[in-house]
């Protein structure tokens, strides 16, 4: 097991943010069933430089994140690699929870009910951009770690519960600095207002060899490997 540098309990409806260093590993566990964590990821030391969700799925012919994929920004770098994975099922898809979502569920308030109120992702996340001298022009589609959605026929997505166990775990080797935001609000077609926990680890990792999952997964795969290796050189 590799040295944990920093560990945070992000509580169930939270949102929490991360730089990560390159070479470091970030390890995001499910503390109960059925968690979800949107993940949005910017390169750290370039103004616009963020993940876009299309163009990592279609480089790497899948309709899902797993591993060992790469986490592809808009100039094609790699910004993470998944490098493990106890699901083969991670949403990137639906993008994250947003206000209106949450109206049927009634009125919350944090005056009423403190920390237990309900926050969209939308509002977690932009809280936290908030932080880093971001908005909502930065928002972008994200990842829900730990969810899964069904598609049928005719393009309908369905979600599916109890896709996450308790322990089911992901991790990320950053290939370049990387400012991770973390919501644990529900996935958006969630019905239920019953957001676990996820517990953020950052921890030292080797470095990558040449037989790399993730470098030898898809040839586009290690060509976004390569140009991350060139931010950093």
């Amino acid at each position: 097991m590799s040295e944990v540098l920093l560990s945070h309990e992000i509580p169930g409806g939270a949102a929490w943010s991360v730089l990560v260093r390159a070479g470091r590993e970030l390890r995001l566990t499910a503390l109960e069933a059925g968690a979800n964590c949107s993940t949005l990821l910017y390169a750290a030391h370039h103004p616009v430089d963020r993940l876009n969700v299309p163009d990592t799925l279609k480089a790497q012919m899948s309709a899902r994140v797993h591993a060992p994929m790469v986490l592809m920004s808009d100039r094609g770098t790699a910004l993470c690699s998944v490098t493990g994975s106890s699901l083969d099922w991670h949403d990137a898809l639906c993008g994250h929870s947003c206000d209106a979502q949450l109206e049927r569920l009634g009125p919350s308030s944090y005056h009423a009910e403190r920390n237990a109120w309900r926050r969209s992702a939308r509002a977690g996340l932009l809280g936290e951009l908030r932080k880093h001298g971001r908005g909502p022009a930065d928002l972008h589609a994200c990842v829900n770690f730990f969810a899964k959605v069904a598609t049928s026929g005719d393009g309908t997505l369905t979600f599916m519960p109890g896709h996450a166990s308790a322990g089911d775990w992901v991790t990320l080797r950053a290939e370049q600095d990387v400012l991770v935001v973390l919501s644990t609000s529900p996935h958006p077609l969630d019905p239920q207002w019953t957001p676990p926990a996820v517990l953020a680890e950052v921890r030292a990792t080797a470095v990558p060899g040449a037989d790399d999952p993730s470098w030898t997964f898809r040839d586009e795969s290690a060509r976004a490997l390569r140009a991350a290796r060139e931010v950093l050189a």
